[in-house]
């Protein structure tokens, strides 16, 4: 019997993704497209862009094994888009055709028909360049195709990367091939499907639609601003008011009232945030969109534990990002654990259509998929050009790393750090990361302003050692992907004042040896220096850029910005106003 493997792709027209599944179930490779190409969310790009796809190929893959790729759609596509089509809805001159700004829900017609031709074009180019490359290079390679619904490829990673035998599982997202939202049971490694939301009601379109009043762009994926900037304002009662008439939960379901959208529009647009203005003037428009967007996950999340009770939730889809959502959902359900994966929006639905086609193969769970750190490793030959030509002082520190990284962290440095395989999802979990010294009230706005030229209101995380979470967070939970937002203790944020967000939250990573151990061994050698479990942690990227991907992107990133070093594996780098690391005493 011929071995098999399992190229799962995200064919979705923003975040496409790739991962690679070998015959035992073991994640071999997987990332999203933007890395590679660094180009913010891939949008409209392939999830197998030449020449990179070849050497994925060659590198992760057994040419005498069947390939299976898995791609995160199902071939039979909705009425509505095959109507559309037909209308011509989906080509440049029907986003303008008559009535191309009315809407049908938050979001005007023409931006719903380009999401849609977008993804129709997307869907039919998934997978030809790698067809193509495989046929070139491997051409007795067998190659076999499937298709999965979108919300069980979010189920399924999202299921199988959970720590739990059993669960509820919800997935929130835009939408799907039916609708915006989807409930299961999961048990012992099967997924039963127990609810479909259909229509065109969707929290996802709701967000999007709150990004643009509070002037931010949501193609972008800036929706992240709207969560940091909701921690300066107010609730509004009579938006509320107005919000919860427009939108609202029936069991599993989201209903919307179109006539109440409509008259509640102008509203809404008269807070609207105009180019120039400040954006705390929305701050009050933010705070109460969040706090809406809270109460329907949570109602969902309640009704769910009513059709399906158990005491662990799975969230997933491109909502379940929202961490300050996601850390009062344990406050306000019944549910006593969470799970939210490391890359629950559609990058990761990727790895879910790759274990799903493996799952249909092996009636058996896969091996656990866990960790996140499944991307590529920087490349050995980039390292050592860059040693030598660079004209940087560096330094190879096998044995002294840690401590040293730790002592010029206390000193005030900021710190670029790479090491091993790139983390698959949006967060840097201590492999491409910027790190820095949670204790100085200064260095949140320094980073912003001078590292990554972003907003002064965007907030920074925590990454602690989990044996000390505790001690500084209320109701503390293990958040090993920094997927949630957590209340500090009082008497624990004038410790780490620079990742303490203005509403006391901080969006925490949990560190364990186990996950972790290079990182782990930083953060305890940091806490033994200076008495806190704690250090600032924000992706190694610029504003607007994906994380780094390739040595010279890392270095192109050190050299742009004011970060004082670069460590890429055992290499230390310094500029030139930092002083050569300490001999160890």
């Amino acid at each position: 019997m011929t071995a098999k493997a399992y190229i799962g792709l995200c064919t979705t027209y923003h975040d496409p993704a790739i991962a690679i599944v070998d015959e035992e179930g073991s994640v071999a490779f997987a990332e999203a497209t933007e890395r590679c190409l660094q180009f913010k969310r891939g949008l409209n790009c392939p999830p197998d862009p030449l020449p990179h796809v070849t050497a994925w190929l060659k590198r992760y893959l057994d040419p005498k094994a069947e390939w299976v790729i898995a791609a995160n759609w199902s071939l039979h596509r909705p009425w509505y888009e095959h109507t559309s089509r037909w209308l011509g809805y989906f080509s440049p001159p029907g986003l303008i055709a008559q009535g191309y700004r009315d809407r049908a829900t938050f979001l005007e017609k023409y931006k719903l028909f380009h999401m849609l031709a977008c993804q129709n074009a997307s869907l039919a180019l998934g997978g030809v360049n790698l067809v193509r490359q495989a046929s070139e290079h491997f051409p007795n390679t067998r190659l076999s195709f499937r298709h999965f619904d979108h919300h069980d490829c979010h189920a399924a990673l999202a299921c199988f990367s959970s720590p739990f035998a059993e669960a509820a599982c919800l997935i929130l997202d835009s939408y799907g091939e039916r609708g915006s939202l989807a409930a299961y049971r999961y048990q012992d490694g099967k997924l039963e499907r127990i609810h479909v939301g259909r229509g065109i009601a969707s929290l996802g379109f709701f967000y999007m639609w709150l990004t643009e009043l509070c002037g931010f762009d949501w193609l972008a994926g800036e929706e992240w601003k709207v969560m940091g900037l909701a921690a300066y304002g107010q609730a509004d009662a009579a938006l509320l008011k107005l919000l919860r008439r427009m939108l609202w939960v029936e069991g599993l379901d989201l209903r919307q009232d179109l006539n109440a959208i409509l008259k509640s529009l102008p509203e809404f647009e008269a807070r609207r945030r105009k180019p120039g203005e400040p954006a705390l003037k929305v701050a009050d428009l933010a705070r109460t969109g969040q706090e809406f967007f809270t109460e329907l996950v949570c109602q969902l999340a309640a009704n769910l534990h009513a059709q399906a009770p158990s005491r662990n939730l799975v969230l997933s889809g491109g909502c379940a990002l929202n961490s300050s959502c996601n850390g009062r959902l344990l406050q306000q359900t019944p549910f006593k654990a969470l799970h939210v994966p490391y890359a629950p929006a559609d990058d990761g639905t990727a790895l879910g259509a790759a274990l799903l086609a493996w799952r249909q193969d092996h009636q058996r769970l896969p091996p656990t998929c866990a960790s996140p750190y499944l991307g590529r490793a920087l490349e050995a030959a980039e390292l050592a050009r860059l040693c030598a030509f660079s004209g940087l002082k560096y330094y190879r520190l096998a044995q002294t790393l840690e401590q040293t990284v730790a002592a010029y962290l206390a000193r005030g440095h900021v710190v670029g750090w790479v090491q091993g395989r790139a983390e698959f999802g949006p967060r840097a979990l201590g492999n491409r990361s910027i790190l820095a010294d949670p204790r100085d009230p200064a260095m949140k706005d320094r980073i912003n302003a001078q590292v990554k030229f972003r907003e002064e209101f965007r907030p920074f995380a925590p990454a602690i050692l989990d044996e000390y979470g505790p001690e500084y967070f209320q109701n503390y939970q293990t958040s090993p992907y920094m997927e949630r937002a957590l209340r500090f203790r009082p008497e624990a944020q004038a410790k780490v004042p620079a990742v303490v967000h203005a509403d006391g939250t901080g969006r925490v990573q949990s560190v364990r040896r186990e996950w972790n151990p290079r990182f782990h061994r930083l953060l305890s050698a940091f806490h033994r220096q200076t008495g806190v479990p704690v250090l600032l942690n924000t992706s190694f990227n610029l504003m607007g850029k994906p994380i780094l991907d390739r040595v010279e992107d890392a270095v192109a990133t050190f050299m742009s910005c004011g970060l004082d070093l670069l460590v890429l594996e055992e290499y230390l780098f310094l500029k030139p106003h930092v002083a050569a690391p300490e001999a160890p005493s």
